[in-house]
């Protein structure tokens, strides 16, 4: 089934406006050949509807669509060429599953023999050899969601679109399935998007991550450079999670922003160039805080906190801390019989690395 070249996808200013509802408010994005490219937001950040609309089933309000530099903004969806893929299978229950992910075949006028030959492929390709015989009911959920994608690439698209797919799945299925969409993605060239508002699961299939926010592209790029470059608040919470300290700029030393929080001075990685005095927010990630009494690097930032509560998760130990304004901080390390663990109340130094601190 390799061969097949995946699909560029251009959006330009792409709107989309219920009333005086804007769900998309001005999305432009460049999609690669052969990419696997998630939207990942909140609930109704617009990540559905920009989906729908590159897969014809919304009409933009403004902007374009293009596909290999083509646009398809009047095509007609069934002339997009586009596999789809949805939360709810939609599978038709009195087809066999050999029929129902022969069914785009039949609508394409595919002759039988060569169906059966694309179904066969199809089927080996989900792991699901020998099942075209049942029927939908006599299958699992994980199971349903593989006929629905094998019925969405049986006819070569060149672009698969896919609407939070594993939602209804349990988190065990669910991680397994995320591990074969990468795989198949390998196998197929075709190019991914893919609609979430899991962050785990777009952290682990994706090449990028568009983060979409009240109908804009928060921020795009590698899922690395998310996680460890957020450039705004919202990124920073809504990708794993942040601890935020707010801080005062005192001024730039070497490229670095140095900043006063909370009595202590605090180095921190920004992408701009902050005036002296403007108020800002310092975030970090809680496994990237270190208690300075392990040892730490005499350049990294510190600050001084009291412990409020010690939580003991198994594979990690869990602390919340409290700041001299009062500000919680989480810091999160792994358990180990050799690490001294930390007692409500106790006064204790953080230490954490100048490149793992960011200005928003």
């Amino acid at each position: 089934m390799n061969g097949v070249q995946g699909a560029s996808v251009a959006l330009s200013d792409l709107e989309k406006s219920y009333g005086s509802v804007a769900a998309v408010a001005g999305v432009s994005l460049d999609i690669r050949s052969g990419e696997f490219l998630t939207l990942l937001g909140p609930s109704g950040s617009g990540k559905t509807t920009t989906l729908m609309m590159i897969a014809g089933f919304e009409m933009p309000t403004g902007g374009d669509i293009a596909i290999d530099g083509q646009s398809v903004v009047a095509m007609p969806p069934y002339r997009r060429n586009i596999g789809m893929v949805f939360q709810n299978y939609a599978l038709f229950p009195h087809l066999t599953v050999a029929e129902n992910i022969g069914f785009p075949l039949k609508q394409r006028g595919v002759a039988k023999d060569e169906r059966a030959r694309l179904v066969g492929e199809a089927l080996e390709l989900v792991h699901l050899p020998g099942y075209g015989g049942r029927y939908p009911r006599q299958l699992s959920g994980g199971q349903q969601q593989r006929v629905a994608l094998a019925r969405a690439i049986v006819f070569k698209p060149r672009l698969l679109l896919m609407d939070e797919p594993l939602g209804a799945l349990d988190k065990q299925l669910r991680e397994n399935l995320q591990l074969e969409m990468r795989r198949l993605h390998a196998d197929l060239g075709i190019t991914f998007i893919y609609v979430t508002h899991d962050q785990e699961e777009a952290l682990t299939m994706s090449d990028r991550i568009a983060v979409m926010n009240e109908g804009l592209v928060a921020q795009i790029g590698a899922p690395e450079d998310l996680y460890d470059r957020p450039q705004s608040r919202f990124v920073a919470s809504f990708i794993g999670e942040s601890n935020f300290l707010p801080a005062t700029v005192r001024g730039l030393e070497n490229g670095v922003v140095v900043a006063d929080c909370q009595g202590a001075t605090i180095r921190a990685v920004c992408p701009g160039r902050p005036a002296t005095g403007d108020k800002v927010m310092v975030t970090t990630r809680p496994e990237r805080l270190r208690f300075a009494d392990n040892g730490c690097d005499p350049a990294h930032n510190r600050l001084s906190v009291t412990v409020t509560e010690a939580v003991f998760a198994g594979e990690r130990c869990r602390y919340m801390l409290q700041a001299g304004d009062g500000t919680s901080v989480v810091l999160k390390e792994p358990s180990s019989a050799a690490i001294r663990r930390r007692a409500v109340g106790e006064r204790v130094e953080i230490a954490w690395s100048v490149a793992d601190t960011i200005l928003v």
